[in-house]
């Protein structure tokens, strides 16, 4: 019977989907994905040494070259490395370039024989209230995530294909701004990427559907998208007319090693959905 995996060092790459938005932490921070892989990884081993280097804002040649030189001399056996979100938003839009550059990282981490992990990113743009940016969203997601199973496919990275699950896509997964994944959506992923890594009790009782949602009056839906206009969607606009980012002065949340044990008073198990 194969060893389950033991990992000492998890160092996380990214932009905010790594770095936890919208997942609260209870403390004026945020959780995420990573946070709970890294508690998971802790609550089969006993302990973790977990760094997350990921900023907001990042797209995937910045993500290379402020994040991936720390990591490597961090020297992890377990890292991820997640990017191409903030990318899909910019006007100029490469599928094939920004998938060179997640290569380029999952590479040199794998060559120093660290276990990397990585996903496809799902199709937000049924969330989106405008139907002419929901189509060009979608078209460039799915440009994207062909390039990045190529690129895991060519550097030995462990692919989590959320794209291929409709799931993912279940607008109650993800929060008020559309564009990132909420507690529970945070929460689904930790655990695929804990059954893909092998952990004990990993199972796929994260892609459990979600019940048929309510029927929502169309008044009702209007308003949600106006009020996600107002909120959102012209912020947005108006940070890239001045070329800025929610990510500006801004560095990571775990820039060093640090030892990561389950907490005495929550259960985080890496099988099925962690509670938030």
């Amino acid at each position: 019977m194969t060893p389950p995996p033991r990992f000492a060092r998890y160092v996380a790459l990214g932009d905010s989907s790594t770095e936890g938005l919208d997942d609260p932490d209870g403390v004026g921070g945020y959780r995420g994905w990573a946070d709970r892989l890294a508690e998971a990884v802790a609550a089969h081993q006993g302990e973790v040494a977990y760094a997350n280097l990921a900023v907001r804002g990042r797209i995937a040649r910045q993500i290379r070259a402020e994040q991936l030189d720390a990591a490597v001399a961090l020297h992890p056996d377990l890292a991820t490395v997640v990017a191409g979100m903030n990318d899909l938003l910019r006007a100029r839009f490469d599928p094939r370039a920004v998938a060179a550059e997640v290569e380029a990282m999952q590479r040199a981490l794998v060559d120093r024989g660290a276990v990397v992990l990585t996903l496809t990113l799902p199709d937000i743009s049924r969330h989106l209230a405008i139907a002419p940016v929901a189509r060009r969203m979608s078209a460039r997601i799915h440009a994207l995530n062909d390039e990045l199973r190529r690129a895991a496919a060519a550097s030995g990275a462990r692919l989590l294909d959320l794209a291929v699950h409709a799931l993912a896509s279940d607008p109650r997964l993800w929060s008020h701004d559309r564009l990132h994944a909420n507690a529970d959506g945070h929460a689904r992923t930790a655990a695929g990427l804990a059954q893909l890594l092998g952990l004990p009790g990993a199972d796929d009782a994260w892609l459990a559907p979600l019940p048929p949602p309510p029927a929502t009056p169309l008044r009702a839906q209007l308003v949600a998208s106006a009020r996600w206009g107002r909120d959102y969607f012209v912020p947005w606009l108006w940070r890239r007319a001045r070329d800025r980012t929610t990510g500006d002065h801004r560095s990571a949340k775990r820039p060093t090693l640090t030892v990561l044990r389950p907490p005495a008073q929550r259960r985080v198990a890496p099988c099925g959905v962690p509670s938030p």
